[in-house]
């Protein structure tokens, strides 16, 4: 049995932890939220609704206590950029792994993580959008990239009203998948235009813009429900299970196999 503890219980983390209880193998142990949160010293069942989760909200200010109390194998993310980075240091220190849906990191925060993990012997998975599709996209981007480098690139995401960060995480992801595919067919330095849009209930929507003289492609993804992030939460969190290192949703669907296959069987036909 995984012993999960979360930390942010906005509508995406309330989703993930539904999706966890319903899983055979997982228990959630920690719910954590923000020291001034409403949610503080409520059962997570009563807040989830109808769902059976015999765990009190506690918030960050107590994080290594309830840590050390609850002893979870993994913690999954979902706060902000700052949080998230001393989160890490915490639990890296604790022996607890890490999953990372958090958005909003520069390239340097990153590079953190990445130290921390490697420091501390640790694992996180960082995914700045941790449904399984959208990282199917990413992959999707590099290879037309790789095929079409003569090509024009431009991405667009849409999200709801209050979505602090803009461009998005995934948005940015997205354009270094591009920027590698182009990259391997030798092209560098070309302008990836994002364009972000912050209107109304929309929770999630990426789409790459591929347009050449004569033609056009679009690959896009689009979430209906928050449910699509639990998913992959719960993925993610089987994947780091007594894992140590740094990964991202593409390693734990295996795309830089699929990738490298490709560019292989590519570079014989060309033969």
């Amino acid at each position: 049995m995984i012993k999960v503890g979360l930390i942010g219980l906005g509508k995406t983390g309330q989703h993930i932890a539904k999706g966890i209880l319903e899983q055979d193998n997982m228990k959630i142990v920690a719910a954590i939220c923000s020291p001034n949160s409403t949610k503080k010293g409520m059962d997570l069942g009563e807040l989830l609704r109808n769902y059976k989760a015999d765990v009190k909200i506690s918030t960050s200010d107590e994080l290594e206590y309830v840590i050390f109390k609850t002893k979870p194998d993994v913690v999954i993310d979902f706060s902000s950029p700052k949080a998230t980075l001393e989160n890490a240091k915490i639990l890296s220190k604790m022996k607890v792994n890490l999953v990372i849906g958090t958005t909003g990191f520069t390239t340097e925060d990153i590079d953190k993580l990445q130290n921390i993990a490697h420091k501390f012997n640790n694992g996180i998975v960082y995914a700045p959008n941790i449904t399984l599709g959208v990282n199917v996209v990413m992959l999707l981007s590099n290879i037309a990239a790789n095929i079409l480098s003569n090509y024009d690139f431009q991405i667009t995401e849409i999200h709801h009203k209050n979505k602090k960060d803009a461009p998005s995480g995934t948005a940015l992801k997205l354009s270094y998948e591009i920027e590698n595919g182009l990259g391997t067919a030798g092209v560098y330095n070309k302008d990836i235009p994002i364009h972000a849009v912050r209107a109304g209930g929309v929770v999630g929507k990426h789409e790459v813009l591929i347009i050449g003289e004569d033609d056009k492609i679009e690959i896009s993804h689009e979430s209906f429900s928050r449910k699509a992030f639990a998913l992959g939460a719960i993925s993610a969190v089987n994947y780091i299970y007594k894992k140590s290192g740094y990964y991202e949703m593409k390693d734990i669907l295996d795309l830089k196999k699929i990738l490298y296959g490709y560019i292989n069987n590519l570079d014989s036909a060309l033969g």
